[in-house]
């Protein structure tokens, strides 16, 4: 469960650290590169200090994800059962480990390089933003990172992002209902199990 919840986190932490993509042609790209590129500057001045850029990569994340929406997908069916409050103190684990896991991994990504290379419209509020990650100091084939945005609440959000046509969103719903079918369907135990790994992600490495 642990291994593979963190490898979400490093997949989805990849899009947000690559290199500014080309001009892109329809909002929905736009709204893709031009967060990328917000992203980029934070990680790169140096001029803000290693709290700083932390807090506004954050503050960043938390405005271009709904990691609400995305969270209370990832519980499946034991959303119907759970009790407003158990809701609302899922939502903010998943935030915060969200939040973690894209930190621990931004120096793996920095020298990858994100193009965009178009998007598909599923509904009038419904995007796919297709691009192709780069690994400058690689032979290997460029990977395929599709976005998926939202524009149903007044603005942009992600919402999903599939690394080689895996949607994280559909593995990450699968772990934590595998999880809370072991745990009799607790949801407070898996917001301690979030909470746990948020910790350990936060912790500097040796």
């Amino acid at each position: 469960m642990r291994r593979a919840v963190l490898a979400l986190g490093l997949v989805l932490a990849a899009p947000l650290l690559a290199g500014a993509p080309a001009a892109a042609a329809t909002p929905a790209e736009t709204f893709v590169s031009d967060n990328i590129q917000k992203g980029l500057l934070i990680l790169r001045d140096n001029k803000l200090s290693a709290v700083q850029r932390r807090e506004q990569f954050k503050a960043l994340l938390i405005g271009l994800v709904d990691t609400r929406r995305v969270a209370l997908y990832t519980l499946g069916q034991y959303r119907k059962s759970a009790s407003p409050a158990d809701i609302d103190a899922f939502a903010v684990a998943f935030q915060n480990y969200t939040s973690a896991a894209y930190q621990t991994y931004l120096s793996k990504y920095t020298n990858q390089t994100l193009k965009v290379t178009g998007s598909t419209q599923r509904n009038p509020t419904d995007f796919v933003v297709h691009s192709q990650l780069i690994d400058p100091g690689s032979n290997q084939q460029p990977a395929q990172v599709d976005f998926r945005v939202r524009t149903d609440q007044g603005k942009p959000v992600l919402v999903d992002v599939a690394y080689e046509g895996v949607w994280l969103s559909l593995a990450q719903r699968d772990q934590f209902v595998n999880f809370l079918g072991q745990n009799n369907g607790n949801i407070r135990t898996l917001i301690s199990h979030l909470s746990e790994m948020a910790v350990n992600l936060g912790k500097p490495s040796n």
